[in-house]
């Protein structure tokens, strides 16, 4: 993680770091979201507030492309996963192009079962949808504890790699 910071720090451009850049990693991807300045409108409605930051993300969206392009070939030769990017206006966030990976697991008939009442009630497509949907689920309502754990997980990664082996 720290690798990947101190790389997208040194490289992004000056003018894109109003703040440091928010990154997440899995084993398929980097997600780099940057913050673009919030729109200033004064006595606007909530609706024009609301679009005129989308419009904003848009805009970076469009601006950025080659350079962003540029960058993510060189990450993702550097450090092998794909790289997408967010942007984050006020409190409107854009995840620009990302990957979907597909995920294989055995369910016994009783976890099916949920899948199959989701996709009966019109909540799911499809029982690859409707596990997103109890990801999803899980993670708006566990995130505190799924933060505690990913913390967790860091300090035992910074232990084993201070151990002897190292």
């Amino acid at each position: 993680m720290e690798r990947v910071r101190g790389w997208f720090t040194g490289r992004l451009p000056e003018e894109w770091r109003i703040e440091d850049p928010a990154i997440t990693i899995d084993r398929e991807e980097i997600v780099v979201e940057l913050v673009v300045g919030d729109v200033e409108l004064a006595d606007a409605s909530d609706v024009e507030r609301d679009e005129a930051r989308a419009g904003r993300a848009r805009a970076f969206r469009e601006d950025t492309r080659g350079r962003r392009m540029e960058i993510a070939r060189e990450a993702q030769h550097r450090f092998g996963r794909t790289v997408s990017w967010a942007v984050r206006v006020g409190d409107h966030r854009e995840l620009f192009t990302h990957i979907a990976a597909p995920v294989m697991t055995r369910l016994r008939q009783p976890q099916r079962r949920v899948l199959d009442t989701l996709i009966d009630a019109g909540v799911a497509r499809s029982r690859a949808e409707a596990l997103a949907w109890c990801v999803r689920l899980v993670a708006e309502h566990e995130s505190d504890w799924l933060s505690e754990l990913r913390e967790a997980m860091e300090h035992v990664a910074d232990v084993r790699s201070k151990g002897p082996a190292a």
